[in-house]
């Protein structure tokens, strides 16, 4: 698998988080989404706060569900790793 990265400006968990880290493995089940569509729900995140949904590893893994993008709903996981600045999406996909 492949990872892209790409800068970005946000505030989450009241950190600020300077790259978005895409991992490759959501293209393999879910073709209608792109890097676009998942950079552009990660700015969603901005300035809000999030509860974990496990730790593993020095790593804090999180779910949004039914998040609003183009009249469409998305689920996002993503992980965070203690005073890094960036977010790892593991995987994104319509609802």
């Amino acid at each position: 698998m492949t990872r892209r990265t790409y800068d970005i400006d946000i505030i989450v968990n009241g950190r600020r988080i300077n790259e978005v880290i895409i991992d490759s493995h959501y293209e393999k089940k879910h073709p209608d989404v792109t890097d676009e569509i998942i950079y552009r729900l990660v700015q969603t995140l901005d300035g809000k706060e999030f509860a974990h949904e496990m730790i593993r590893d020095g790593f804090q893994f999180f779910m949004l569900d039914r998040i609003p993008l183009d009249g469409k709903l998305y689920r996002l996981v993503w992980c965070m790793q203690a005073k890094c600045i960036y977010i790892g999406v593991i995987n994104a996909f319509r609802r």
